[in-house]
This record gives C-alpha cells, sequence and structure tokens, in this order.
C-alpha cells in the first residue's frame, strides 16, 4: 500500500445545484498543500474516473444537499467494487446528520461543518500507516466548528464553467456563472434547516481576500456572474458589503445573486440599493410559506406582512426577489395552497418563483428541530432510510395528491419548454380542481400581460428535494 506525501485522493461530487463545487476546490488546495496527490470528479456533469477510484488510497464524497447524499447512496457500490480497501469518507453539511446510514453504506469516517481541516488530518494519518490505518476508528471529530484560515480554492481538474448553470438575465443574454462563498453557517435557528443540526446558530466567515481571489480566478476562466452559496449572505453583513464593494470596484461588469433572509432584509432596507448598485441581478429568499401560523412552528423569523413590505420595498429599489417556498407540509392544506397561489398573483410575484417551487414537500431528517414540535411528532411515521426523511401525512388526503400532480405539471412544463407562467395557470386550474372549486379569473387581462423574464439561474434553487431519475441515471 502506498504511503507517504504522495498518497492518491479522489474527491467526488455528485450534485451542487448547478455549480462548479467550491466543496471540492477548496479542500483539494488543502489536501495539495499537505502534498497529497489529489483528483476531483464532478458526477453532475462527468463520468466517474474509475483509473483514479482504483489507484486512491482515500476516497472522500461531498454531500452538501439531501440530493447529492441519495445520489451518493447510488454510486458507492461501484466505488466499492472498483477499489474495496480505500478509506471511504463522506463531507459536508449533510453527513453528520445521516451518520448511521453513510457507515452502513461502508463509509469510515464522517466530517461536518468546517471539514478542511479534519480531511487535511485524515490524509496525514492514513499516510502515516499501512494497511491497518484505513480500519482504525474515526479520531477526527463529526462536526468540527474550528475556525479556519482559507486556502484559494483549487479549482484545477475539475470542468470548465460553461460546462456549468447559467444566468438567463431576462433580455436574452446568457452569462457564465462562478461560485464560491463567503461563509458557512447562520445565526439563526429556523426549525426546517439543515445547517441548524450541523451548526447550532453559529457561522464561519472565508476571509475576504481568499473570496476575492477565488472570483479573480474563476473571472479569468470565463465567469460572468458569481453566485454567492452562503446560507444567508447578510449575517455577516459587514463583512457581505465589504466584498460586493470590492467585487465591484474591480469588475464593474460582473454581476451576481446571494441569498438573504426576509429579516435581514428587512433589517438592512438601506443596503437594498447597495445591492442593485453593485451588480446585484436578484436576491433568493426562502420565504417557505405565507401562512403566519406555519412560520412560527417553522421559527421563520418573519411573518406574512413581512414578506408583503420586503417585496413593495425590494420594488422600489428595483431588487428582483426570487421567492421559495416549501408549500406542502403537514398543516398544509387546500385552502392555503389557493391562498399562497392567489397571494402570488395579488403580489404581481408569478415570475419570480420557479415553478419547482410551488411542488416541493417537506422532507424531515434526522436531527431536525422539526422534531420537538407535537404538532410534528402528531403526524410523524417510521424513518424512511431510503429518503434520508421521517414519513408524513397530510390530514387530507387530496393534499397528498395535490403535491403529486403538481410535481408532475412542474416536470411535463419543463419537458415542454413552457414559461412559468403557464406552468403556474396549470397548477391554478388543478389546484381548484382538488379543492372542487371553480377557478376564478386569475385577474383582469392576466393572461394578455406578456411574460416578465426576470433574471434568473437556468437550474433552480432549492432547499431539498428528491432527486429526480435523470440524475439517478447520470450517476
Amino acid at each position: 500500500m502506498v504511503k507517504g506525501v504522495d498518497m492518491k485522493v479522489v474527491l467526488i461530487s455528485t450534485y451542487e445545484l448547478g455549480h462548479q463545487p467550491f466543496g471540492l476546490a477548496s479542500p483539494a488546495a488543502w489536501l495539495r498543500e499537505a502534498g497529497a496527490s489529489v483528483s476531483c470528479v464532478d458526477l453532475a456533469v462527468e463520468g466517474l474516473d474509475e483509473q483514479a477510484v482504483v489507484a486512491a488510497r482515500l476516497i472522500a464524497v461531498y454531500l452538501p444537499m439531501h440530493t447529492a447524499t441519495r445520489l451518493a447512496s447510488t454510486v458507492v457500490p461501484r466505488l466499492r467494487s472498483l477499489n474495496p480497501a480505500a478509506h471511504l469518507c463522506f463531507f459536508g453539511l449533510y453527513a453528520p446528520m445521516n451518520e448511521d446510514f453513510l457507515r452502513a453504506l461502508g463509509g469510515q469516517t464522517i466530517l461536518g461543518g468546517e471539514f478542511e481541516t479534519p480531511l487535511v488530518s485524515l490524509y496525514r494519518r492514513l499516510s502515516a500507516t499501512g494497511d491497518e490505518g484505513a480500519a482504525q476508528s474515526q479520531t477526527e471529530p463529526v462536526i468540527s466548528l474550528a475556525k479556519q484560515r482559507f486556502r484559494l480554492p483549487d479549482r484545477g481538474g475539475l470542468p470548465p464553467l460553461s460546462q456549468y448553470a447559467y444566468v438567463s438575465t431576462g433580455i436574452g443574454d446568457r452569462k457564465t456563472v462562478g461560485y464560491t462563498e463567503a461563509s458557512r453557517g447562520c445565526k439563526h435557528l429556523c426549525r426546517h434547516c439543515p445547517v441548524v443540526p450541523v451548526y447550532g446558530g453559529r457561522f464561519r466567515i472565508v476571509q475576504p481576500d481568499i473570496v476575492m481571489d477565488d472570483i479573480r480566478q474563476q473571472v479569468a476562466a470565463g465567469a460572468r456572474h458569481i453566485t454567492f452559496g452562503d446560507p444567508d449572505f447578510f449575517n455577516g453583513v459587514g463583512h457581505a458589503l465589504r466584498l460586493i464593494e470590492a467585487l465591484h470596484a474591480e469588475f464593474p461588469e460582473l454581476t451576481y445573486d446571494a441569498t438573504i433572509k426576509i429579516e435581514h432584509l428587512l433589517k438592512h432596507v438601506e443596503h437594498m440599493t447597495t445591492l442593485v448598485s453593485t451588480g446585484c441581478l436578484f436576491v433568493t429568499t426562502a420565504v417557505e410559506s405565507v401562512d403566519d401560523r406555519i412560520l412560527t412552528l417553522l421559527d421563520k423569523g418573519h411573518t406574512r406582512n413581512d414578506f408583503i413590505r420586503a417585496a413593495g420595498l425590494a420594488k422600489e429599489a428595483a431588487l428582483t426577489l426570487s421567492p421559495t417556498f416549501i408549500p406542502f407540509m403537514p398543516w398544509t392544506s387546500i385552502d392555503l395552497y389557493l391562498d399562497l397561489l392567489r397571494f402570488l398573483v395579488d403580489l404581481d410575484l408569478v415570475d419570480h418563483v420557479a415553478p419547482i417551487q410551488l411542488a416541493i414537500r417537506l422532507l424531515v431528517p434526522r436531527g431536525s428541530r422539526l422534531l420537538e414540535l407535537k404538532e410534528m411528532q402528531d403526524c410523524l411515521g417510521e424513518f424512511d432510510t431510503a429518503a434520508l426523511s421521517y414519513r408524513w401525512a397530510s390530514h387530507d388526503p387530496r393534499v397528498d395528491s395535490l403535491q403529486e400532480d403538481v410535481m408532475n405539471i412542474v416536470e411535463q412544463g419543463a419537458a415542454d419548454g413552457v414559461g412559468r407562467r403557464e406552468i403556474f395557470q396549470r397548477i391554478w386550474r388543478t389546484a381548484h380542481k382538488a379543492a372542487d372549486k371553480s377557478a376564478a379569473p386569475l385577474a383582469p387581462h392576466w393572461d394578455a400581460r406578456p411574460e416578465a423574464h426576470l433574471p434568473h439561474l437556468s437550474e433552480p434553487w432549492y432547499c431539498c428535494a428528491e432527486p429526480t431519475e435523470a440524475q439517478i441515471a447520470g450517476i
């Protein structure tokens, strides 16, 4: 077995919302600095490098989200058949909360939180031992929140940015997208959020010089737009403002997008214009629901009226909001779903909402703060290992059927290549039929209005959802 500084490592990503994975580029830099020979494989856009897998002593699979975790479970048997002796590691946000499942798959090391330092520790532990070292029990913490001095992500060996998601500007232009992270974790404790079980209300910044250098190298590689992948860009608002001002000063033609809570948009409302003036094309904001009772259960920190106010202020500032939702929860009724649809029409937000946002069903992973709620416990079923979520059913079977129908409409709409407004109309009619109601007119002359083609990523953002059959087939 190979030992020493040239030990071979394979880092694998299965899916990261259409972005070139920061979660491979960052640890690749750390591991190469430590002496490792690193290969990076992004199965979302390329095939598995079997030769690299066979030669590796350490195989580490990146799990930033639910879909990536489900997809990883489909590729592990292939990895094991190619190289049964390699040490198998899973790292990323979703690794700790699925520890039992991942160890059952053969995972020997599970790393979450700030994973770069523990990955280097694992590499050094394995490179210092013979065969017996791979079987040692994990000594690195499953969750590390230790502050780190980041390295410049090493994107060498990853597919070019042109193979990933692009931004449609709404005026027929497509922009190649780069992706970076200015922070990890979150100050907030929203009950449904997967960040909370790992970070517990804490967040960690990536040093500004590293963020800017990472943007520079992606601009040099062809990026014309940058996605800031932070769970909430305004967790450290001063840090964020310094970055976007520096970005705009150096690259005045470069645009960007970020994710910001409704609560933070209202708290820092004076910076909506700052976002626009520095090149922000749109802000993703996790609204989740427009029902105040559900928002309270989720501990979201905003109300229905807060969202209405934020949407109005954003419109005044010419800031495009891209709201996201989890419309199907145990507490969703047919009438509440219809209320959400009418709400989007009344606020003229239909064109702002990716259709998938009207179909998502709540996932309840192990460790979720939702499990603290009696309201959740009352409708909770067994844990579904295959789905990595507790089962639940609506008190009204029509709601569960509607969710399946809406998902089918969204998938068919995408296949048909129709716009957001046409898909919305199909959902509108279906939801009213489920409620045994006539589909009321949407608004005077609604059909005749031209669809607003707002800037958006070609790969829609969502918190969590099941992987599609096409994604599984691709793996």
